[in-house]
């Protein structure tokens, strides 16, 4: 196992040096200069040579290769380089506003899996029935309305509530607050943007959640539980919803993922100063050191989240589960007219099962 995901992990480094070749390659193949972008908006005359002076202290001006290799190098030395916009170290700016970001993610994670398993669940327990239908319905509902637009929902609901009921209207901070300095006003204002885009993915989480777990319900294992007398409960918590999770999980690391990186029109409806707002602006100012480095993060991140690793350990852990619902087990070895012989044995692997069950028993004549 060691060996396995020592292998997978190698497998990251090609996987972030084909990213880091198409990112850098591609920015710089879109029109426009950083320079004159930046000169252009102080709304004064500016000449070719100090676009040359700025090219060249921006370290633009550099072959295409000389400038790819300081790139590749600078993750080595730990040195991402400085904005080419504010002139600010890049891992500060990502610094400032990695926090908000993460927070939100992990939270609408949270209510993803809060909102998505229950009801997939019950949905899944309750095939074509009305609770069946209402599910369905929620779900589909949310995947047709953008997270953003169920934002602007939030925000007038807030607005049109608190002035009816307080007479005020309220509205959720804009100014960022640690939730360990105050943890009712960073719930205040990240609550919010959590559950408008949680909302959104758990409507694919609630349908995976569904299918895998109608999936498991038929399989052989699951009828051999109900034969041995267990009750549905145990049926459902302790083996068929657990054994349903793989892809339930691995849909969510995918969420996660893009969560990081996808927040941009989330942010710019609640005013959030978050790593979305930051890849807008800095594609906006064409911050070709700033982009990159965000791009990089997000595939960092999606890389970490759905390496196969994880994923094999939570295989290993479902074919234990799967075995330990015929445990015990009494394997027959021989029929005959003394009655039948054979041992009870406790199953731990899939060889014992096909052994004990499938291999015919000794009949003897009478």
């Amino acid at each position: 196992m060691h060996k396995y995901i020592a292998k997978r992990l190698l497998l990251i480094l090609p996987t972030l040096l084909g990213a880091a070749v198409l990112v850098f390659f591609l920015l710089r193949a879109i029109p426009g200069d950083v320079c004159e972008v930046r000169l252009a908006g102080s709304g004064l005359y500016v000449d070719e040579a100090e676009i040359e002076l700025c090219r060249e202290k921006l370290g633009l001006a550099k072959p295409l290769i000389v400038q790819f290799w300081d790139f590749i190098t600078g993750y080595v030395v730990w040195d991402l380089g400085d904005s080419m916009w504010t002139g600010k170290p890049v891992t500060e700016e990502i610094g400032l506003r990695f926090k908000l970001s993460l927070q939100v993610a992990i939270m609408a994670t949270l209510v993803a899996v809060m909102i998505a398993i229950p009801l997939g669940a019950i949905s899944a327990i309750k095939q074509d029935t009305w609770i069946d239908y209402v599910v369905r319905t929620f779900s589909i509902a949310g995947i047709a309305m953008p997270s953003f637009w169920l934002g602007i929902l939030i925000i007038l609901g807030l607005l049109i509530g608190t002035q009816y009921f307080t007479g005020t209207p309220w509205m959720p901070p804009i100014e960022y607050v640690s939730p360990f300095k105050d943890l009712a006003s960073n719930m205040a204002q990240l609550i919010w943007p959590a559950v408008a885009t949680g909302y959104r993915y758990s409507a694919v989480a609630t349908r995976m959640t569904r299918s895998a777990l109608l999936e498991v319900l038929r399989e052989d294992y699951i009828r051999t539980a109900r034969a041995k007398g267990m009750t549905e409960k145990i049926i459902i918590n302790r083996h068929a919803l657990k054994n349903a999770m793989l892809p339930v999980f691995t849909i969510i690391g995918i969420e996660f993922a893009f969560l990081m990186g996808g927040l941009v029109v989330t942010e710019q409806v609640f005013n959030l100063n978050g790593i979305g707002k930051l890849f807008v602006e800095s594609v906006q100012a064409q911050d070709f050191a700033m982009t990159q480095q965000l791009v990089m993060l997000v595939v960092v991140i999606a890389v970490v989240t759905l390496q196969q690793p994880l994923q094999r350990l939570f295989e290993t852990r479902q074919i234990l589960s799967m075995t330990l619902v015929v445990l015990p087990c009494f394997c027959v070895d021989r029929i005959s007219r003394e009655g039948i012989t054979g041992e009870y044995v406790f199953i731990t692997s899939r060889k014992e099962f096909y052994k004990c069950f499938m291999r015919p028993p000794e009949v003897l004549p009478n």
